[in-house]
C-alpha cells in the first residue's frame, strides 16, 4: 500500500545550505526548484537576473504551493550575490561539468560552513564569473551518451549528495 507524507514519520530537518540560481528561466523549472528545495530542508533560494519574470501562477503547477514556504530573494547583479555569499563565508560548490570538476561524491563538506550550490541556466550553465568564484566544482556521474540533464533533476541529486553528507557527520 502506497503511504502518504501523514502516515510517515519524516524527520524534519533544515540545512545550513542555500541555492543558487544562475539565471534560471523557465517557469516549471523555477516552480520544481521551490519544491526540490522544500523537500530538502535548505534554507534559501537566490534566483539572481529574473527580475519580475516570475509567474506565482505558472510556478505553482510544479511548486504546488511550496513556493510560499521557501525563503526566496530575486537579485539582479552576480556582483550582489557574489559579495553576500563571500561576506557570509558560504562554501562555494558549483554544479558544473568543467575542466576541473570532480564528481560529486568527491565534495568536501566544510565543518561549520555554509554551503551556496550554484546552479546555472538551463541553456548555458552556470556562467564563467561564478565558476571562478567557486571553492569546489562538481560534476553529477553519468554513464548514458548524453552530457546533461535538466536542471531540476541534477538539483535533487546534488542536495540528496550534500544533505546525506551532512547528516553522516551529525551521526558521527
Amino acid at each position: 500500500m502506497q503511504l502518504n507524507h501523514e502516515s510517515v514519520s519524516f524527520q524534519n530537518l533544515e540545512f545550513p545550505i542555500i541555492l543558487v540560481c544562475d539565471h534560471i528561466n523557465f517557469q516549471p523549472n523555477i516552480g520544481s526548484l521551490f519544491r526540490i528545495s522544500e523537500a530538502f530542508g535548505i534554507e534559501k533560494i537566490l534566483f539572481l537576473g529574473i527580475g519580475n519574470q516570475m509567474n506565482p501562477r505558472k510556478i505553482n503547477k510544479t511548486s504546488r504551493n511550496t513556493h510560499l514556504h521557501v525563503p526566496h530573494e530575486l537579485i539582479e547583479t552576480k556582483e550582489v550575490v557574489s559579495d553576500y555569499l563571500i561576506a557570509n563565508d558560504f562554501e562555494i560548490i558549483a554544479l558544473e561539468i568543467t575542466s576541473n570538476s570532480k564528481p560529486l561524491g568527491e565534495v568536501e563538506i566544510p565543518k561549520n560552513k555554509k554551503i551556496a550550490l550554484l546552479i546555472g541556466n538551463e541553456i548555458d550553465g552556470i556562467s564563467d564569473y561564478f565558476l571562478k568564484k567557486s571553492h569546489q566544482i562538481a560534476h553529477i556521474e553519468m554513464f548514458g551518451k548524453n552530457s546533461s540533464m535538466n536542471v531540476v533533476q541534477a538539483t535533487g541529486i546534488a542536495l540528496y549528495e550534500l544533505t546525506r553528507k551532512m547528516r553522516q557527520t551529525l551521526n558521527h
